[in-house]
């Protein structure tokens, strides 16, 4: 449910206006009577329609650390209005049901450690696990790249120079320097972690809104634009972009994985389809899945260049054979309504959450037994949006909402001979 109320904030803005220019629109939606509903009405129009908030629901908790989200993302809420609010939509908006956690025992034993990152609603983002060993998150609504340290324990937080430029994705290069997708400002950011001196590389075209994922191919930085239907390369050495618009409408291009070959693979999360672009002539062909209600959201290639998706709508978890184009779908552990998000492969072996559970899980499944086993999230995970793996074999995850970071370390995993 956290993905349907928070928006970038540009993207919220150009839904409202689009909203306000269709006549044929339904009512727009009322807040139920209470102490706070006053606030709440003013505050939080100033960004999205109520529609956003009263399709919500959660237990106080959940209330808190999203109200801590929107005041990072500006909302402009008085420190004693606070409790108001949460108060107001805990009793008004209850959490909702959700399907409940699915544990299936299996041969693989993990432990699972938290932290709470240190800015309050930082919403943490896709992870990263640098050359240096230390781990980055994005505060998405924080305005932040985050550094932990796991041998201290040592958070840093780098601010960037434009204000709600909404940080998403993380890749590193060769020189150790962090880049970035920040999808509320239209740009791409490269970060020096010596200096903390930010780059800022905006797109050529103000259509080109919500840089996504990044992923480096050869030394080119390569990257999603969601709501812009559109895939964007860009050279560090001369700062040089272009951007190609995705075929299909509304495709909003989401994940990206290099193959051994250096093709670039990607879903689209707005259609059933899969993706990829030639690096050199930016041409892009498209894979449609089986299934018109598919909405692939995160992928992961194996070394032999064999794509697992996970189906975020259908419950499902995908593998596309890049050589052949066969599809397979396996039914999550959780069910249709479990929505599988971040996504990794270590080892032959695919590592996934299930986000739509409560608690969240963590599933893993076994390509060459076709068996899955699971472990819930001791914070409930709150949505883990995005995951990678060490060299070692642990897992880093990105539990936005409860803002915290998280890592699975696994124990008597054996390969499955990828």
């Amino acid at each position: 449910m956290w993905n349907k109320l928070i928006f970038p904030l540009a993207g919220a803005a150009l839904l409202c206006s689009s909203l306000a220019a269709q006549s044929d629109q339904p009512a727009a939606a009322q807040l139920p009577d209470g102490n706070g509903k006053e606030i709440v009405q003013a505050v939080c129009t100033r960004c999205h329609d109520l529609d956003r908030v009263v399709a919500a629901g959660f237990d106080h908790d959940g209330w808190q650390l999203m109200v801590n989200q929107m005041i990072s993302s500006g909302a402009p809420l008085k420190p004693d209005q606070v409790p108001i609010v949460v108060d107001y939509l805990t009793k008004v908006l209850p959490e909702k049901p959700a399907p409940a956690a699915v544990i299936i025992p299996g041969p693989v034993e993990t432990t699972i450690k938290e932290w709470t990152v240190p800015t309050p609603g930082s919403r943490p983002h896709d992870p990263f696990y640098a050359s240096d060993g230390s781990v980055w998150y994005t505060g998405n609504t924080s305005n932040l790249l985050g550094r932990f340290n796991p041998k201290t324990g040592e958070f840093k937080e780098y601010h960037t120079n434009i204000p709600h430029s909404g940080p998403h994705g993380l890749v590193e290069d060769k020189e150790g320097n962090i880049w970035f997708t920040a999808n509320n400002s239209g740009y791409v950011g490269k970060l020096d972690p010596k200096t903390g001196h930010i780059a800022e590389y905006k797109m050529p075209n103000p259509d080109a809104i919500d840089p996504h994922t990044p992923v480096f191919d050869n030394g080119i930085l390569f990257f999603s634009l969601q709501s812009a239907d559109m895939i964007g390369r860009l050279n560090p050495k001369t700062g040089a972009i272009k951007l190609v618009d995705v075929p299909t409408h509304k495709a909003n291009p989401y994940g990206m994985v290099v193959d051994s070959k250096g093709t670039i693979f990607f879903d689209e999360f707005g259609s059933n389809k899969l993706g990829s672009i030639d690096p050199e002539t930016m041409e892009i062909r498209e894979y449609p899945l089986p299934d018109k209600t598919s909405r692939p959201r995160r992928i992961a290639i194996t070394k032999d260049d064999v794509v697992y998706y996970t189906d975020y709508a259908d419950g499902r978890l995908g593998r596309f054979d890049t050589k052949t184009g066969k599809i397979t779908q396996y039914d999550s552990p959780g069910g249709p309504k479990s929505k599988p998000y971040g996504i990794t492969i270590v080892d032959g072996i695919v590592w996934y959450s299930e986000s739509g559970t409560r608690p969240n899980t963590v599933v893993r499944f076994d390509p060459s037994t076709e068996k899955f086993q699971t472990w819930t999230i001791p914070s409930g995970g709150g949505v883990v949006r995005n995951m990678v793996h060490t060299p070692n074999g642990d897992l880093w995850m990105a539990c936005s909402g409860v803002n915290k970071i998280a890592v699975v370390q696994i124990r008597n995993s054996k390969p499955a001979g990828f």
